[in-house]
């Protein structure tokens, strides 16, 4: 017995010892590929960056969609949850299916992938990575001084998020050197604590927006009967709802869990007001509400931190934290593209068949709501296959624009000495190959009529060029507003034809659906390539 124990007490002890160096094993592992995901991070392009990105989380939504169940009994194709997935990723809100095909824990996972693939949340993360770029340059210029130790009168500092404390003699003639080329007179210093300020700042405006919106729209859905009464007849969890629609408006998705998108609140303008903020301060004003809150809070805590972010925009490195009046241009042409937009839409289709049904009031928020939509958010309180192509061409004008777009009627020195320095450099192969974004949204808009070619000829009425260059348009935008299909429009009527609401893109070839794909994930990355076509000059 006693050999046995003895047997028992080392088996023990070897397994002890081999679980503590599997522990070990494991957490250098993990070390090693955390130091290998931040060195690519930092040293990658981040136009390559953000596509590994944007296809990991689509293929792994994708995945997730794909194991869990639908709520109904029918089952989407595996191309239509991809496409899905590309779409709640890309924040485009293209569909394919219906919405009330997917089950709760399918719109907790779209409700996900919308939060992290909004630009918003990326545009976050980017900061924390050029936050930390920059730490590390710090960090080697501090090694690379660290010869100035002594034996007798060493040199230590307390660099604990660079909050660097001297501890040695104020009379070290070597340590003042040190700060002199490390600190340059405090601005870096000051950087990189004010690049740490502006990383917590956006959280906090990300989760108080959120919640403030969750917490709203439910108290609305408690209050309001008929609100309340949409989701009961559709079998929606009212949290569920809440938190889905907030997210994706705020991320400017433009997925709701109906499958009629808004169509079923047109009435409710109380509901349509309070995602009027969230679609504005998740996109086309997120800037100026971003410098206003820096502003705000700079005159009770961390002044300094936010006196540098509003004064060094430039130097920051975040392209949403624009100057001060170029702020401003931004609000006035956002206002002033949505008066635009409702004095067109009320002049046009205020008695129209779209807006039937509802009162002077509810067809001016709707149409308010609907004209703020069309810069990238895609909800719709309207069928647009029956509002006037006049103004189907403006929304797709509007949905081409990209989110900042501005009217400013200013000499910008600095962008003008920057873009003279870059005709003077010599131009490379590669640059002068890449087109403009008309020329890649004719190109994607061509090779769709190609696959549908055969379907333009059947069914002239849903497959017409416009309805395709609005879809193409749409996709580029990461909108998401579509004409959809009607069977009562075919020429030739199919007994077996069902009228669904999805998207116009639910009724294309797959080959089609690809190209379109494609186009959402190209649409999500535009900002990397506004000045293409440069090579073309046009006289």
């Amino acid at each position: 017995m006693e050999i046995y124990a003895c047997y028992g007490k080392k088996m023990q002890h070897l397994c002890s010892a081999s679980c503590q160096n599997i522990k070990q094993l494991t957490k250098s592992i993990f070390f090693l590929g955390a130091c290998f995901c931040r060195f690519i991070l930092r040293s990658a392009n981040p136009l390559w960056v953000q596509l590994f990105y944007f296809i990991s989380l689509s293929f792994f939504g994708f995945g997730v969609l794909k194991v869990l169940k639908p709520r109904t009994s029918f089952t989407p194709t595996t191309l239509d949850l991809f496409f899905t997935s590309v779409s709640a990723t890309t924040v485009s809100s293209m569909a394919t299916v219906e919405m009330e095909v997917f089950s709760n824990p399918q719109l907790i996972v779209m409700t996900i992938l919308m939060f992290i693939g909004g630009e918003v949340f990326t545009s976050m993360i980017g900061i924390h990575f050029i936050r930390s770029k920059f730490k590390t340059e710090l960090d080697k210029i501090a090694s690379s001084h660290s010869r100035l130790s002594t034996p007798n009168q060493p040199i230590i500092l307390d660099q604990i998020e660079l909050e660097i404390v001297t501890k040695s003699s104020p009379d070290n003639s070597k340590l003042e050197e040190f700060y002199e080329s490390y600190l340059g007179s405090t601005d870096k210093n000051l950087r990189y604590l004010s690049m740490k300020y502006l990383f917590f700042v956006i959280l906090g405006y990300l989760v108080v927006i959120h919640v403030i919106g969750v917490i709203g729209v439910s108290l609305y859905l408690v209050v309001i009967p008929s609100a309340k009464e949409v989701l009961k007849n559709k079998g929606l969890k009212m949290f569920t709802f809440s938190v889905f629609t907030i997210v994706s408006t705020f991320s400017n998705c433009g997925f709701v869990p109906t499958n009629e998108n808004m169509v079923v609140f047109s009435k409710n303008s109380g509901l349509l007001l309070m995602l009027i903020p969230q679609i504005l301060l998740g996109n086309t004003l997120y800037p100026s509400s971003l410098r206003f809150i820096i502003w705000v809070l700079g005159k009770f805590y961390k002044k300094k931190e936010c006196k540098y972010l509003l004064k060094n925009t430039e130097e920051v490195g975040y392209k949403h934290l624009l100057p001060r009046q170029h702020s401003m241009f931004l609000v006035a042409t956002v206002i002033g593209i949505v008066v635009v937009q409702v004095v067109l839409f009320c002049s046009m289709d205020w008695n129209s068949e779209a807006l039937m049904g509802l009162n002077r009031y509810q067809k001016l928020i709707g149409i308010v709501f609907q004209c703020v939509n069309t810069r990238h958010t895609g909800e719709t309180i309207v069928d647009l296959s029956i509002i006037s192509h006049a103004i189907l061409v403006l929304f797709a004008v509007m949905m081409y624009l990209p989110p900042y777009t501005t009217f400013l009627p200013v000499k910008d020195d600095a962008h003008n000495s920057e873009s003279g320095g870059r005709k003077k450099r010599k131009a490379k192969v590669v640059e002068n190959l890449i087109l403009s974004q008309l020329s890649y949204l004719t190109i994607f808009i061509i090779l769709i009529c190609i696959t549908e070619r055969k379907k333009l000829k059947e069914d002239p009425l849903n497959f017409n060029v416009l309805n395709i260059v609005l879809e193409v348009i749409s996709a580029y935008g990461n909108v998401g507003f579509t004409t959809g299909y009607s069977c009562k429009r075919q020429l030739h009527v199919d007994a077996n034809c069902e009228d669904k609401w999805f998207g116009f893109v639910g009724k294309w070839s797959n080959e089609g659906k690809i190209i379109l794909i494609f186009v959402m994930i190209f649409g999500r990355l535009k900002k990397f390539n506004m000045n293409g076509g440069k090579a073309w000059v046009l006289l």
